[in-house]
């Protein structure tokens, strides 16, 4: 597995998680789906649940009533960074908005909730004993991520401008308008596509062994397929939503 143990670079997808109106009803259909096991933080972490994959946190749940997010939810993805309270100045000067100012996380880490400017939430976790997911890009884990946006041309010097992640526009078929972020490095870590959706958002693609067993569990927990699942040159994917409406894609990987 792909175990993560030091902060990564500045601007890599580090950590995920979800608040969720039940978070026993998620557990049962997440655990199912995935395999995760939980662990509960306890009171001080005001019933956070830490999602377990191997014995590595990777992902966390929170409840959070619909009438506190308007009645969405969706996977909050957090970009790694050293100093959460400088990026967030990098932030506001390129035109993006603090939604949550930096605070410390216990002994874990500093985290702070912010919008691009475009709308689309994202996080910034800066890692101390904590430096993000301990597993990704294996079943189980978070394995890549998209911003849908009708505003790229916005977004992507936002995103380089605060991360330093560089767009290269990648030919994703007629009509399409498709960025890969790629760190200085040469790493691609994330994709900005074109997109008519009415809110912008951040949409995160979960490794799986058998993606057409993923969809069926999906289904089976009361959930619903939207797209595919489908071959692509990455993998086979499949666009699916939770009981509760929120959105994410499931992928069996080339190479896995």
């Amino acid at each position: 597995m792909v175990r993560v143990t030091t902060n990564p670079p500045l601007g890599t997808p580090n950590y995920i998680d979800l608040g969720i109106p039940d978070v026993e009803r998620a557990k049962r259909f997440y655990g199912d789906l995935f395999g995760w096991s939980f662990q509960d933080l306890g009171p001080d972490a005001m019933g956070y649940q830490g999602v377990m994959v191997d014995g590595q946190m990777i992902a966390g749940l929170a409840e959070v009533s619909a009438e506190d997010t308007g009645g969405r939810h969706w996977w909050n993805l957090y970009f790694s960074t050293d100093d959460a309270d400088a990026t967030l100045k990098k932030i506001t000067d390129a035109g993006g908005e603090v939604v949550q100012p930096a605070g410390d996380v216990f002994e874990h880490g500093r985290m702070a909730m912010v919008k691009d400017p475009s709308g689309a939430q994202f996080g910034l976790w800066q890692g101390k004993d904590m430096p993000g997911s301990g597993i990704v890009n294996e079943p189980g884990s978070f394995a890549w991520e998209e911003l849908y946006t009708r505003d790229t041309a916005r977004v992507t010097p936002f995103y380089q401008a605060v991360f330093d992640l560089r767009p290269e526009r990648i030919d994703a078929g007629p009509g399409m308008e498709y960025y890969a972020l790629n760190r200085p490095d040469g790493r691609p870590v994330g994709g900005i596509a074109r997109g008519d959706r009415d809110i912008p958002m951040w949409l995160v693609y979960f490794e799986v062994e058998d993606t057409d067993q993923a969809v069926r569990r999906v289904q089976d927990g009361g959930g619903e397929l939207l797209d595919g699942p489908a071959e692509t040159p990455h993998g086979r994917i499949a666009n699916v939503r939770d009981p509760f409406g929120v959105e994410f894609r499931v992928i069996h990987s080339t190479g896995q």
